[in-house]
C-alpha cells in the first residue's frame, strides 16, 4: 500500500453534510472526506507522500503551471466548503503525517478556531481595488520648443498638474475605503500591484479586503455604484464574495 500523508484544506464546525463532492481536490484519485476533532472538523484529503516530501513540493511549486493547478485545487475546495458554512482556510500544502496529528493540532488550538468561526459566521470577505488612469506621455518633440522662463514654467506646470491628478486620485481611494469600512466588520489593506500587474495605462492606489456581513452585499454593490458616478478620476473594481482568507488569523500555524 502507498504511504500517504494527511492534506488539510480547511476547519470548520461539525455540520451534517457530507465532504464537498465533485471535486478532485489535490488528488483525484482519492475522495476529500471529513475529519472530526472534537467541537471542530477538518476537510482533508489522503495524498501520497513521495509526492509531498519537502524537496517533491519545492520542485512542484516552483513550476508555475503546477504551482497554478495545486492554488486552484486547494481554492476551490476551501470555496465549496465556505458556500456551507463558516470556514477557516488553512494555507497550500498543509500536511500532517496522519489523520491523528491533525486532530492534535486542531485540539491545540481549539479555543483560536472556534473564536474565528465565531467572527466569520455569516460573512464574506470582498476585495475592492483602486486604480488612478497614468496620465499619456508628452509628445515627443513640440512644434515650437521652448527655451528660458517659458520652458521652466511649461515643466513647473507638467509637474503640478500631475501632482494635482495624483492628489485627487489618493483622496479619492480613501473616500472610497472610508464608504467601505463604514459597511464592514473588519478590513485589511494590502500591497497594491506594480506594472507588472496592471500594465503601463493605470496605478494601483487602493488594494483592500473587507469582511462584511452577507445580509450587507446590496449595499456594498450600491454604494461603489455610487461612487463610480461621484469619482470619475478613478477606476474601481469590486471582487468577491471570497472565502475569507485575510481574516482567518487563528493566532498560530495549526
Amino acid at each position: 500500500m502507498t504511504a500517504t500523508l494527511t492534506y488539510a484544506y480547511a476547519v470548520c464546525r461539525p455540520h451534517d453534510g457530507p465532504a464537498p463532492t465533485g471535486l478532485a481536490g489535490l488528488d483525484p484519485a482519492r475522495p476529500l472526506r471529513t475529519l472530526p476533532a472534537g467541537p471542530l472538523t477538518a476537510i482533508v484529503q489522503d495524498v501520497p507522500a513521495a509526492d509531498h516530501t519537502e524537496e517533491a513540493l519545492r520542485r512542484r511549486l516552483s513550476d508555475r503551471a503546477e504551482l497554478e493547478r495545486c492554488a486552484r485545487a486547494h481554492h476551490e475546495v476551501i470555496t465549496a466548503v465556505s458556500s456551507l458554512t463558516a470556514t477557516v482556510p488553512l494555507p497550500l500544502a498543509t500536511l500532517y503525517r496522519g489523520d491523528e496529528r491533525v486532530r492534535e493540532a486542531l485540539r491545540s488550538q481549539q479555543t483560536a478556531f472556534l473564536t474565528a468561526l465565531d467572527r466569520l459566521a455569516g460573512r464574506t470577505e470582498w476585495g475592492v481595488k483602486v486604480y488612478a488612469p497614468t496620465a499619456p506621455a508628452a509628445p515627443a518633440a513640440d512644434p515650437a520648443p521652448l527655451t528660458g522662463r517659458a520652458y521652466l514654467a511649461h515643466v513647473r506646470n507638467r509637474h503640478q498638474g500631475r501632482e494635482q491628478r495624483q492628489n485627487a486620485a489618493l483622496q479619492a481611494a480613501e473616500r472610497v475605503d472610508t464608504v467601505v469600512r463604514g459597511l464592514a466588520v473588519a478590513a485589511r489593506r494590502l500591497r497594491p500591484h506594480g506594472a507588472e500587474v496592471t500594465g503601463p495605462h493605470r496605478t494601483h492606489i487602493l488594494n483592500a479586503a473587507y469582511l462584511l456581513d452577507t445580509a450587507r452585499t446590496r449595499e456594498l454593490r450600491a454604494a461603489l455604484a455610487s461612487l463610480r458616478g461621484d469619482e470619475p478620476a478613478i477606476e474601481i473594481e469590486l471582487s468577491g464574495p471570497w472565502a475569507p482568507y485575510s481574516f482567518t488569523d487563528t493566532g498560530a500555524a495549526p
